[in-house]
């Protein structure tokens, strides 16, 4: 390994320090190492004056891996552009719960692994989202985590149709739905009430929200399944779709939102033996 790019969340890391760390420790290891953002900064955010960034697209198209610097939604959000460049991606977890990172902040010294090409590399599958509104793509995107589908701020439900290849699965009213890869499997959908998936796995979790039927359960399909929401009617309500947390897409009655599997692959570099069910131990303490 010869080149890493570095793209620290800069709200999490305060003046870079663990970026800094880390550029310090591949140096040393004999690796090139740049810094980029991978998002745009409020105005009125203080950055360090003696950081140099450089441009994420470019310094990404000679490198052997991304590191990312953050949490899940940092990971999630900086690792798209790698991705669609067949470049690995490392998370060093400065958030919370933090499944998707690989390093604790506590441990950059593991780094010094990538010289010694001392690491393995896991694939994640993920899924491809379209909006159908009239007839036409409306919105598209690569989902690594999931793609859910909520109501607005009103306390009042919204109707989805489910199917499966064509074939009605559930239809039902109710705070919205959670379409997740088994990487996603530990986030929101999790939290509303899905099972725990192997990331490693390739299956597409369909988790109600909340739903207003006693019969509606949560599904697991193989990866190769073509899943299709229907947006009932919500009147005055709202609905949403969110891929893997981006910014929302306003949904109208009768749009349809088409999963399947992208043709896109997510790979993640492992510096350790550790266990995806230890971390889950640790994480859900």
């Amino acid at each position: 390994m010869k080149k890493v790019v570095m793209t620290p969340n800069p709200y999490r890391d305060r003046n870079f320090k663990f970026a800094n760390q880390a550029a310090r420790i591949l140096k040393e290891a004999g690796i090139e190492s740049k810094t980029c953002l991978a998002f745009d900064v409020d105005r009125n955010f203080e950055m360090p004056g003696d950081i140099v960034l450089h441009d994420l697209q470019k310094e990404l198209k000679d490198a052997d891996l991304l590191i990312c610097f953050g949490g899940d939604g940092t990971i999630l959000h900086a690792s798209k552009a790698a991705t669609r460049l067949g470049i690995p991606v490392l998370g060093v977890n400065i958030g919370t719960m933090g499944f998707m990172a690989e390093l604790e902040s506590s441990e950059l010294k593991e780094l010094v692994r990538l010289a010694e090409d001392r690491y393995t590399v896991d694939e994640r599958m993920m899924l491809h989202v379209k909006v159908i509104h009239d007839g036409q793509v409306a919105f598209e995107d690569d989902a690594l985590n999931d793609a859910v589908i909520t109501k607005g701020a009103v306390a009042r439900t919204i109707q989805l149709s489910v199917s499966c290849d064509g074939t009605d699965m559930m239809s039902f009213g109710g705070d919205g739905v959670v379409i997740s890869t088994p990487t996603g499997s530990t986030a929101y959908s999790m939290s509303a009430g899905g099972p725990i998936v192997e990331p490693t796995a390739r299956n597409i979790v369909i988790t109600p929200i909340c739903a207003h039927d006693m019969r509606t359960r949560t599904v697991v399909t193989s990866a190769q399944r073509k899943i299709s929401v229907e947006v009932g009617r919500i009147g005055r309500k709202n609905a949403f779709l969110s891929v893997d947390g981006g910014r929302a897409f306003r949904l109208n009655t009768g749009d349809v939102i088409q999963i399947d599997l992208s043709r896109y692959v997510t790979r993640l570099v492992h510096l350790s033996d550790r266990s995806f069910f230890d971390i889950v131990n640790n994480k859900l303490k």
